[in-house]
């Protein structure tokens, strides 16, 4: 039986292994190669563990205008990409390209947007996919047949979260998690949520009412079934709120099953090698 798809979202593994590991670490040419280092190593640990059938790496727009449009405020507070992560990020297409990954970009989506067009195009076809991200929202991709890779510290490598692990952190299921995050907020996003509405509160109104449509109805009712506090905080928030939910639902993307494609470890090798990236250029000649 063919292993799963593995889809990659770059910018978020790129971030995490740039500020995880130190500038000091330098390719041939004297400049940082920590971001391409840390990423290169994060795959190849889960391509070692899950077998991938073939490697997806998305990128995608910072800020989507669908998100920005409904929520100005959306990625505002996020600082500027460092010059020494953006050098690395020019290169990553070219580099990741060698270890017979494909390289897909969601235009003027976001890489999320990517990840879950893929997992959809994937189930579809009768395959499983992995979903390698830090990004909590791609929890609502969770099936049978979809996991996330979660990111952690450790030697334990990422944690594979199924629909059961979504319900264990969230108490929520995963076609819930759009309605979770409008209710509870996402300070990543700068997403603030529906006032004093917290994690707890918001999981106990899904489990009750199911969505966030429900609960906006239930809120106009004549006697509705819900505190005064929370009625006049859904009424007063209605239209910001589904605004949150239309952000934190992901748009389908019409992308191609990539086909099976294993790791290129020799050629992997090479492309390290020349950007004086030793230690992983041992690591893929062990592999290869």
């Amino acid at each position: 039986m063919p292993g799963p798809l593995l889809a990659v979202d770059a910018p978020s593994l790129l971030y995490r292994a740039f500020f995880a590991l130190p500038s000091s670490i330098k390719g041939a040419d004297g400049h940082p190669v920590n971001a391409l280092l840390g990423t290169a190593n994060l795959i190849l640990f889960a391509v070692e563990r899950h077998d991938p059938r073939a490697v997806a790496l998305c990128f995608g727009a910072e800020a989507a205008h669908y998100r920005t449009d409904a929520f100005p405020a959306y990625h505002a507070d996020r600082p500027p990409m460092p010059d020494e992560l953006a050098r690395q990020w020019a290169g990553a297409p070219d580099f990741f390209s060698a270890f017979g990954w494909t390289i897909h970009h969601a235009g003027e989506l976001e890489a999320d947007d990517l990840l879950g067009s893929f997992a959809t195009v994937e189930e579809q076809a009768g395959g499983t996919a992995l979903l390698f991200t830090g990004d909590r929202d791609m929890f609502q991709c969770a099936t049978d047949h979809v996991s996330v890779l979660y990111p952690r510290g450790g030697k334990d490598g990422p944690e594979v979260i199924d629909p059961d692990g979504v319900r264990e952190r969230y108490g929520v299921d995963p076609e819930q998690v759009p309605d979770f995050i409008a209710l509870r907020g996402d300070p990543s996003d700068g997403l603030p949520g529906a006032k004093g509405i917290g994690e707890k509160t918001a999981r106990d109104l899904l489990r009750e009412h199911g969505s966030l449509d429900a609960l906006l109805e239930e809120a106009h009712r004549p006697v509705p079934n819900l505190k005064p506090r929370i009625v006049g905080t859904l009424t007063a928030q209605a239209d910001e709120l589904r605004a949150f939910h239309d952000i934190a639902s992901l748009r389908h993307i019409d992308v191609q099953r990539p086909a099976d494609a294993p790791l290129d470890a020799a050629r992997a090798a090479g492309a390290a090698r020349a950007r004086g990236i030793m230690r992983l250029a041992e690591r893929l000649d062990a592999l290869a």
